[in-house]
């Protein structure tokens, strides 16, 4: 398992991963926007490469206060083999690297298996109401 920064070649295996993993996505969620968006701000994207296929991926952001993990996705077939842990960690590690000293997620609230997942990696529930609005 390789765990790198996001590449421009990835550009179109990075697309159908999270296509695959998020389906019902809404379009303001579409990949091929959210990756050319992101690369405006930062590179924070990192990808895990089994045999050269990219097999998970996790944008992140770091604004000077908190770090965050914007998505984190793993294909089906490489789940529960440790491939999501060694890719939160290195990102992790990133962020740290770059003065980060919290990191923040969010996960929709039926999605109960992520949560413990995340919880095995030392996250926790804060109490906190999400917002949002588009612009």
């Amino acid at each position: 398992m390789n765990i790198r920064k996001y590449q421009s070649k990835d550009k179109s295996s990075l697309v159908s991963l999270w296509e695959s993993v998020f389906p019902d996505d809404p379009p303001h969620n579409a990949p091929s926007i959210v990756i050319e968006q992101k690369l405006v701000v930062d590179d924070l994207i990192f990808v895990a490469e089994n045999d050269k296929k990219i097999v998970g991926a996790c944008i992140a952001g770091y604004d000077g206060h908190r770090g965050w993990l914007y998505a984190v996705a793993v294909t089906q077939s490489h789940r529960r083999k440790g491939t999501g842990t060694l890719l939160i960690k290195f990102t992790i590690k990133a962020l740290k690297a770059i003065g980060c000293n919290k990191v923040n997620l969010q996960i929709r609230s039926t999605n109960t298996a992520v949560a413990d997942f995340y919880k095995s990696l030392g996250f926790f529930t804060e109490d906190r109401l999400s917002m949002g609005v588009f612009t």
